[in-house]
């Protein structure tokens, strides 16, 4: 049983290699000869605080796999309800309960980039973040932004590049200051806006 496992295991990771759509990577974590410890590598999802950032899994094979799930967490920390920002455990049912042996290391790396632009704070792993997420959706894209820049490698991103976006105070000042540099090189066109404020 254990060298079907270990070919599968082999299998998966020459079909991951293969596999430039899926934008996953897959290597044994220390040792090149031991299969049953491995670190995927993703990217975050477009139109996320994690856009940008490169994220790395620590992954377990147990002795029954296939027919019991990898042990994943994440190695890169990260700011998210389903996972744990101290630990890096995550709340996916395809990890546990939703485990199938016709799944794949691929698929699960490619569920948990899927759980990044998709989160579900009300089956949260990380109870603060969940609460934050909820209560104050705004700051928590800005903390999931500030981490994927300090731990995942991400671009730093302005403002208003932010999946957060601009505020309307930020809009009204930006319009007001396009409007006073704009007077200041015509006067006589916006006096008549001047007086209506």
């Amino acid at each position: 049983m254990s060298s079907n496992r270990m070919r599968r295991i082999a299998k998966e990771i020459e079909d991951v290699k293969s596999d430039s759509w899926s934008k996953v990577t897959l290597n044994p974590a220390l040792n090149a000869d031991d299969l049953t410890h491995l670190e995927g590598v993703f990217h975050g999802p477009p139109d996320t605080p994690y856009e940008g950032g490169t994220f790395h899994v620590d992954i377990r094979i147990p002795a029954d796999y296939p027919f019991r799930p990898p042990q994943m967490k994440f190695k890169t920390r990260i700011w998210h309800p389903n996972v744990s920002s101290q630990t890096g455990a995550i709340c996916l049912d395809t990890l546990s309960t939703n485990w199938s042996p016709v799944l794949t290391i691929k698929s699960a790396l490619i569920s948990l980039q899927g759980l990044l632009a998709s989160p579900e704070p009300k089956d949260p792993q990380d109870a603060e973040v969940a609460s934050m997420m909820l209560k104050s959706p705004q700051e928590f894209e800005h903390v999931a932004s500030e981490w994927t820049v300090k731990y995942a490698g991400a671009p730093p991103k302005r403002t208003s590049e932010s999946s957060g976006g601009t505020t309307q105070e930020q809009l009204i000042a930006r319009a007001k200051a396009r409007q006073e540099e704009a007077a200041k090189v015509r006067p006589d066109r916006y006096a008549s806006l001047d007086a209506a404020q």
